[in-house]
């Protein structure tokens, strides 16, 4: 009951304070009038804190009791313009008051030259009892004042070691102070209503705690996206093991029924089961025929779930879009060429995926076919390094599927400001990793490779990889991985042969790498740069064989044969390797026609919406929906991803997205 009062006298004042302070006058004595017909009216003293906030008069009127401890006059001021609900409900009012009461209390026992009026310092002690008995009994079960409640009983308090504290010289200053600084916040903070106050804080806290949901809830999103590719990965590897395990079970059974299992085969088995490089494969490679009936079980495992109907994501008003993404702000151009790469990267791999694509390529989204000197490709050049970034990551989705590599393809405009911007970017790392892997997958592509190689790309490749240890994983893989794909080529291996030396030393160095995923394609280059016969000079002299050698000694099988395949074509007496070259066929193409979405390229996104921004699919169907134009698109047949599986190095290009973290299809 009491507590309930207290709140009515709270809420009471904060209105009237209000009121005061809006200048309603009519509805301020209104309002008295009526608490006094209630029952319920207001003290003097709460009315003339309201009228004069800011009394100088008032304070100074105290400090001045403080000083010469005149008790009776300090705390009838203290009543009078102290508001009672800061009296009785604030915490830091009522600590103070507690000190207060100490202060006067002792005040005789520390300002007297001699011995002490008896009868002043007892009526002190009797106030200072009577306090601790009525409204400071609220204190006396917290362990900061509980030793003061024995204050008026003890004879001589200036040597009891309880109260040492209160008689040193620094304990009243440091009171006063805090006396000063309660009646400057009090009085400064009665300019604006509390209840004006309360309101703005409730509101800038709801507003924080919107804005934090918000933040949680994108990262949710992205985090359940990254689930969804790992729970993709391992799905992939599942069928990888069982595959591998069905073949197992068909060697023990053959065994049994007598036949011979030769320890190539069985060698061949555990390649396929710890080759990182075939793992996306596996499940398709697997060969249903063979006889067995465990074999057949486990296989049957593997039999593709049906997937439930996709449905198709909604029609954009492509114009709309092109026009922000070059005249809009950078923050606008940022989140919009997120939510387009997002759409792209986390479409589900068939008909939807492959409407979202057609969807860009049919609207020429990245400006392949304009002419004009604004277009979207120029975003890679801009101020902004998110702007290029985010340019650079969805240049390098497009690149992650055929038909993307197909549409960006159709002139080198596009290969020819991929090629600037990666040898102008030195400020952003994940700029350059991801207009590198859209440059490593055009090299899948023959006409591509020719123009890279025109352009002196295998000089920047040699260039880097002289020091691999200062390059993150993806730009090493990528990297040695575009190196080997322009060495396949003709024009490609006398490019190297103008810098033998220098390559050969830079693959050797390679070769011994913590990063295994490299070798494959350290070796295919090596392979293929061998069959010039100048080369292979250049590496005899050099000490090539002992080298590889060294490699055969610490390498796995599957190393040991491609290293000897290496060194068979390091003694070739051949003038040329005839079964690599088709250079003068331009129109045929190398590429493994596999469509592979990498993790990477939703690494550590630079922007976050604040709160009421949009983004991703919600920006996009918000303020860019366009007629519903989607059909259905009939799957273009090629050949199926096929990964490198035999004991040579490789001799076709690839890209190290088969194998690196992604999206299986």
């Amino acid at each position: 009951m009491l507590e309930q009062r207290n709140v009515c006298s709270f809420m009471l004042f904060f209105f009237l304070q209000y009121l005061d302070f809006a200048e309603f006058e009519d509805t301020l004595k209104t309002f008295l009038k009526e608490c006094k017909i209630k029952g319920k009216p207001l003290s003097k003293s709460t009315c003339g804190s309201l009228r004069d906030p800011k009394s100088l008069k008032f304070q100074r009127d105290l400090l001045a009791a403080f000083d010469s401890g005149d008790q009776k006059v300090f705390f009838r001021l203290w009543e009078e313009h102290i508001p009672r609900p800061i009296r009785d409900g604030d915490s830091l009012a009522q600590k103070l008051e507690f000190y207060l009461h100490i202060h006067f209390a002792i005040y005789l026992l520390k300002h007297s030259a001699g011995r002490p009026d008896k009868e002043d310092l007892d009526e002190r002690i009797s106030y200072f009892k009577t306090y601790l008995e009525t409204k400071g009994a609220a204190l006396s079960q917290t362990t900061e004042f509980l030793p003061f409640y024995a204050l008026p009983f003890v004879p001589n308090p200036m040597v009891h070691p309880s109260f040492k504290e209160l008689f040193q010289d620094s304990w009243t200053p440091e009171l006063k102070l805090k006396l000063e600084k309660f009646l400057a916040l009090m009085f400064k903070a009665s300019n604006t209503p509390k209840l004006l106050t309360l309101y703005k804080e409730n509101g800038q806290s709801n507003k924080d705690m919107l804005q934090q949901l918000h933040q949680q809830l994108v990262e949710a999103e992205r985090r359940s996206m990254t689930y969804l590719k790992r729970y993709n990965r391992i799905q992939a590897d599942y069928h990888n093991l069982i595959g591998v395990t069905a073949e197992l079970v068909d060697s023990l059974e053959a065994t049994v029924s007598g036949k011979m299992i030769t320890p190539e085969y069985l060698q061949s088995v555990c390649v396929r089961l710890f080759s990182n490089q075939m793992r996306q494969s596996l499940a398709r490679s697997v060969d249903f025929t063979r006889p067995g009936t465990a074999s057949t079980m486990l296989r049957a495992s593997l039999a593709p779930v049906k997937l439930k109907d996709v449905p198709l994501l909604p029609s954009l008003d492509y114009e709309k879009l092109k026009k922000d993404l070059i005249l809009g702000s950078d923050r606008l151009k940022a989140f919009l060429l997120q939510a387009l790469r997002w759409r792209l990267t986390t479409s589900h791999p068939g008909e939807q995926r492959e409407t979202v694509l057609q969807a860009y390529i049919s609207n020429d989204l990245l400006d392949c076919h304009s002419h004009s000197q604004r277009s979207m490709l120029q975003l890679l050049q801009s101020k902004s390094e998110v702007v290029r970034q985010y340019t650079a990551r969805l240049i390098n989705a497009f690149a992650s599927l055929a038909e993307g590599r197909r549409y960006l393809a159709q002139s080198t405009k596009v290969l020819r400001m991929l090629e600037e911007r990666l040898k102008e970017e030195d400020k952003d790392v994940v700029t350059r990793e991801n207009v590198l892997g859209a440059l490593q997958k055009f090299s899948l592509r023959r006409p591509l490779q020719t123009a890279m190689i025109q352009d002196g790309l295998i000089f920047w490749l040699i260039d880097i990889l002289k020091e691999p240890d200062c390059l993150s994983d993806y730009t090493l893989e990528y990297s040695v991985a575009l190196l080997m794909n322009l060495c396949l080529r003709s024009a490609g291996k006398n490019m190297c042969a103008k810098v033998a030396g220098l390559v050969l030393k830079v693959l050797s160095d390679l070769l011994g790498h913590e990063n295994h995923e490299i070798q494959p394609y350290v070796n295919g280059a090596l392979y293929s740069i061998l069959s010039i016969p100048s080369i292979r000079e250049e590496a005899r002299a050099m000490g090539m064989e002992d080298i590889l050698r060294c490699f055969i000694k610490e390498g796995n099988a599957e190393m040991i044969r491609q290293i000897e395949f290496i060194i068979k074509q390091l003694n070739s007496e051949e003038l040329l390797d005839g079964v690599l070259e088709s250079d003068d066929d331009e129109d045929e193409d190398d590429e493994e026609d596999h469509d592979t979405m990498e993790a990477d390229l939703d690494k550590d996104e630079l922007i976050q919406p604040q709160l009421g921004e949009l983004s991703g699919e919600k920006l996009l169907t918000t303020e860019y929906l366009g007629i519903m134009t989607n059909t259905g698109k009939a799957r273009r047949k090629g050949t199926a991803g096929v990964q490198w599986g035999g004991p040579e190095p490789l001799r076709r290009p690839v890209t190290p997205s088969g194998h690196r973290t992604g999206y299986p299809a």
